[in-house]
């Protein structure tokens, strides 16, 4: 087995994002209570770069992603979207949400639920129009949905699910994409699969993606960079420099080892022993 300080984390030579800054932290800080979560987190995510958010439940990855999304307000430092103020409701930003099986009788169709991702955030019942229709469509090819359009929300995988939310995350034609546990509750072949599609859009668009996860294993080939956070510390690197054993040991001030086993990456003596946290 290699060394844990040298893992062959991928294979895949890392992406190289442009210039343009989609998403910039500075100084960035938030408490609940006497609780720290992070202080002092500078952050750029650039166009069509793909960044994890890893840490041990109750860290505050989620609420990262609501404070870029307006939803939690900041202690201290802040947020710009595309070089402006981040603020609620701000269309350069899609949300994939972690996937949970809709509810029996829930009432909307695969297209229905892409369509909120165009006209969701405007008072009133939108008029259907030849337009809108279109707009539907081509989301809804873009993401391999087409097929099950018509199909009660709650009849769909856990999967197809998920297909139909990165279309109504992609309505916007946003710069930013914030995916907080999109693969919670798949099986590996449909993480896979949403993994992709996330990865190809990111790709096709320039896209900036922040992405939330307990287990880094299924997108690990498609990470430029990973934000740790543990105690109240962070750190922020690529995947060679991030996931060893000697810096996760300093980030949880306890011995961490960092490991490679049936090519998965695998964290021994966290709070959450057996995965990436």
């Amino acid at each position: 087995m290699p060394s844990p300080q040298h893992l062959a984390l991928s294979d895949r030579a890392p992406a190289q994002p442009r210039d343009d800054i989609v998403l910039r932290l500075r100084g960035a800080g938030l408490s609940f209570g006497s609780r720290l979560l992070w202080s002092g987190l500078d952050l750029d995510v650039r166009a069509g770069e793909f960044i994890a958010v890893l840490g041990a439940n109750g860290s505050g990855k989620t609420t990262l992603l609501r404070s870029v999304l307006g939803q939690q307000k900041l202690q201290e430092g802040s947020i710009e979207i595309d070089g402006r103020a981040a603020r609620r409701g701000d269309r350069r930003i899609g949300y994939v949400p972690q996937q949970r099986l809709a509810a029996d009788g829930t009432p909307l169709r695969a297209r229905d639920l892409v369509g909120l991702g165009i006209d969701g955030h405007r008072w009133g019942i939108p008029l259907p129009s030849r337009r809108r229709r279109g707009e539907v469509a081509s989301l809804l090819d873009t993401v391999g949905a087409r097929g099950y359009a018509s199909s009660p929300v709650d009849q769909l995988s856990g999967g197809e699910q998920q297909r139909v939310r990165i279309g109504q995350a992609l309505a916007g034609d946003p710069r930013l994409l914030l995916c907080d546990e999109p693969l919670i509750s798949l099986d590996p072949a449909n993480q896979r699969l949403v993994s992709e599609l996330i990865d190809h859009h990111r790709h096709d668009r320039a896209l900036g993606v922040l992405f939330v996860t307990h287990d880094v294993n299924p997108i690990l080939p498609m990470v430029d960079r990973i934000l740790y956070l543990a105690g109240g510390r962070f750190r922020i690197g690529t995947p060679q420099e991030v996931l060893r054993s000697d810096v996760l040991t300093e980030l949880y001030g306890s011995p961490i080892e960092v490991i490679e086993a049936a090519g998965r990456i695998i964290v021994v003596g966290s709070s959450e022993e057996g995965h990436i946290p």
